[in-house]
């Protein structure tokens, strides 16, 4: 797969359609679109607001959109790091209790836990950004 690297519009518009491409493979591949992570000791669900965040945000760059593609292995093999309240006055985070952070290499995942279920579910993924030192990792 030949994934552009260049940041420009077109560049963003192939990325776009690689990911789009991947999700629908992906659904149907994993048809009860969650993963089981072995840190969390739980399933990270994959849900429709997870894919609009991905198609949303990914396709901007080059390392999270190769980070998009490894989705199976990120999911099943990220690091629970730290937790935090949702953001106030996010209205994609609303439904959460609360929103933890999970590393697998140096992409950064950022799970919400449901209110109502308390599933877990991928808010998003991020591409190949260096952790920081701080206390959280985040």
């Amino acid at each position: 797969m030949n994934i552009p690297k260049e940041n420009s519009r077109e560049a963003n518009k192939a990325r776009r359609l690689i990911i789009k491409a991947f999700y629908a493979d992906w659904i149907s591949k994993h048809p009860e679109k969650k993963i089981w992570n072995q840190s969390l000791k739980a399933y990270i669900n994959v849900k429709n607001d997870s894919v609009n965040e991905a198609l949303g945000h990914a396709p901007r760059s080059f390392d999270a959109t190769v980070a998009q593609i490894h989705l199976s292995e990120i999911l099943s093999d990220a690091v629970y790091i730290d937790k935090r309240p949702p953001k106030f006055g996010d209205k994609n985070q609303k439904k959460f209790s609360r929103m933890l952070f999970l590393r697998w290499k140096s992409s950064r995942v950022l799970v919400g836990q449901r209110k109502t279920s308390g599933e877990y579910e991928l808010y998003y993924i991020s591409g190949g950004q260096k952790i920081k030192p701080s206390g959280n990792g985040f």
